[in-house]
């Protein structure tokens, strides 16, 4: 990280452990992703604007089973469970249901691979490292975190960092390409749940419009 050569020579030996801290830090996400073969876990959303502003805040329900497949349901603090937004995808297609605009749309699931970083979760390891740049960062807040960068610049965020506090993930920051950041708080995890191949279907609810085509 005479009193100034004292302090020189600490400032080189924190940046040696950290660039050590930093790699093994960078290896939290790997290590989390070791033998993860499904997860459910609740969260809450904070959304602040540049200016740390709050937007928007609720909570929700992910749910995660790799390769490929995951569930996601989102509920604004001011809304209730008919104005939820859903996002599912299904191992060939990403689907994204906003109830408030009865509008559903579903694009093929390897066009959107960078589009969430949900993905982060539950895409294969070599779909992780051709989709994002992965590095540690110094630890904070009693976390060890991770930074993530899209390698695409057609990515809807520009970054996320992943909290972990030993083998848990707790908490992602996300920037968004509009400056804003998004706050995931994760708790009542559950590592490695049986699930329902139900659960990764996504049904078109009535009334609701469709965009797009999806790949049979």
């Amino acid at each position: 990280m005479s009193v100034r050569s004292c302090l020189l020579i600490s400032l080189g030996l924190a940046a040696l452990a950290g660039s050590g801290a930093r790699a093994d830090t960078a290896n939290a996400l790997q290590q989390y992703l070791n033998g993860l073969h499904s997860l459910r876990t609740e969260f809450t959303q904070t959304v602040t604007d540049a200016k740390g502003q709050e937007l928007e805040h609720g909570n929700g329900v992910l749910v995660i089973e790799r390769p490929d497949r995951f569930r996601w349901v989102y509920t604004p603090q001011s809304g209730d469970a008919t104005s939820a937004q859903v996002l599912v995808a299904d191992g060939k297609n990403l689907w994204f249901l906003d109830q408030d605009l009865a509008q559903a749309t579903v694009k093929p699931q390897s066009e959107a691979l960078s589009a969430t970083p949900v993905v982060l979760l539950s895409g294969t390891d070599e779909e992780l490292q051709s989709a994002f740049s992965i590095a540690g960062e110094p630890p904070r807040d009693g976390l060890q975190w991770v930074v993530v960068t899209p390698r695409s610049a057609s990515a809807e965020f520009s970054r996320a960092e992943l909290g972990f506090q030993g083998p848990q993930l707790m908490t992602m920051l996300v920037d968004d390409r509009l400056g804003q950041t998004v706050r995931l708080s994760f708790s009542n995890s559950e590592r490695n749940p049986a699930l329902h191949g139900s659960t990764f279907q996504f049904a078109l609810p009535k009334g609701v419009d469709l965009i797009g085509t999806p790949r049979p």
